[in-house]
């Protein structure tokens, strides 16, 4: 009977938990036992009662003994090597474990012999989208951006016909229209707004009519970027210098710019220069999704708001954190989704030839798998 364990998060800001009752029962279905550190969901809105009531064991936080018994650590970020230090050989984590270039990570795999999987590297076939924890999580942030944007803006969202006269509907400008592009373009549409969409893929122009706002045609180059296995790939300079260009006049225009433009293992293209905030009005916002990954605006700081010439810069880099309780019920869906064909007759069994597990399987029993993504300057 495989053993799993939801450990408390440790990383500062963490509001999220792995499992919710409601995946923690169908994990003791599957012949699973479940142990949950006491307070493990309070801040996600799931009380220690709750996970009881669903057939868990609540346990100390950090019991050695637990941890050591655990065959599975289920995580929204990974716990410091001195908490993996506690899992036995051969435990398997899984989580959101910022991969890219970690050696801290591949050390402590190699060293406690683990198994690993770091759910940023699942693939993006049809059949992993019920496992899709970014897809999943970047709805919420670009929901809670536009949100953001509408509080933090000195204008209406809204056309509004008063007595007083016509309010004109604000101006959104959303860079990149990925998932969380695409979430925002749905909520400022709901709110009121006008929408434009810049993304250097002119193939997501028709999701992005469908949703009511308007695409921006990318500069006519030759080298256009496209995707690869459904994440976006990496623009050159020239492409994003003649966009960065053709953005300037938008943003003149605009009343709040949601930037959402990510290259997994890479920073962040940088979309908005100081000379394009200068031309931006007093009193409008910007929103960098992307402010972690060096950010797509210039002067934007992860975590802060920061008013540079009457413009609002806001760094949004821990969105999902502040929607807690679907957040983490939406994860955890996505870690049973992935788990569940793994978890047969009570016996968990990875298959390392399946095209979902070996894409995100970065390390089993020590031996390191994705030495192309762990090693610092290797091939992301």
């Amino acid at each position: 009977m495989p053993r799993l364990l939801i450990p408390i998060e440790s990383a500062a800001a963490e509001t999220r938990v792995a499992a919710s009752p409601e995946t923690l029962k169908k994990f003791i279905v599957l012949g699973c036992s479940v142990a949950v550190e006491r307070g493990a969901g309070v801040s996600s809105g799931f009380l220690d009662e709750a996970y009881a009531s669903a057939g868990a064991d609540l346990v100390a936080p950090g019991d050695a003994q637990t941890w050591g018994q655990a065959d599975v650590l289920l995580c929204v970020q990974s716990p410091s090597p001195t908490s993996l230090a506690r899992l036995r050989r051969g435990a398997l984590v899984v989580g959101m474990l910022s991969p890219y270039g970690n050696h801290e990570l591949s050390e402590a795999m190699k060293a406690c012999g683990l198994s690993a999987m770091a759910l940023e590297l699942l693939p993006r076939i049809s059949r992993a989208q019920a496992a899709d924890v970014l897809s999943s999580q970047a709805n919420i942030a670009g929901y809670k951006a536009v949100l953001l944007g509408a509080a933090a803006l000195d204008r209406y969202f809204p056309m509004l016909m008063t007595a007083a006269g016509t309010v004109q509907p604000a101006r959104v400008v959303v860079l990149g229209a990925g998932v969380a592009g695409l979430q925002a373009v749905a909520t400022a549409r709901r709110l009121g707004a006008v929408v434009y969409v810049s993304d250097i893929r002119p193939a997501v122009k028709e999701q992005v009519e469908s949703l009511g706002a308007r695409f921006i045609d990318p500069p006519e180059m030759e080298d256009k970027p496209a995707e690869s296995g459904g994440y976006a790939k990496q623009a050159s300079d020239a492409f994003l210098a003649a966009q960065r260009q053709q953005l300037s006049d938008q943003l003149a225009q605009a009343d709040v710019a949601i930037c959402t433009a990510q290259v997994p293992g890479r920073r962040a293209p940088r979309l908005i220069s100081e000379d394009m905030l200068d031309r931006m009005r007093p009193g409008s916002v910007v929103v960098d999704l992307a402010v972690a990954q060096g950010g797509n605006c210039a002067d934007t700081v992860p975590s802060q708001t920061v008013n540079r010439k009457g413009v609002k810069l806001i760094g949004a880099n821990e969105l999902p954190c502040s929607v807690p309780n679907h957040a983490s019920s939406l994860y955890a869906r996505n870690l049973l989704a992935l788990l569940q064909p793994t978890l047969q007759d009570g016996q968990l069994t990875l298959d390392t030839e399946d095209e979902l597990i070996a894409g995100c399987l970065i390390a089993h029993d020590g031996s390191i798998r994705r030495g192309d993504v762990l090693t610092p300057g290797g091939t992301n």
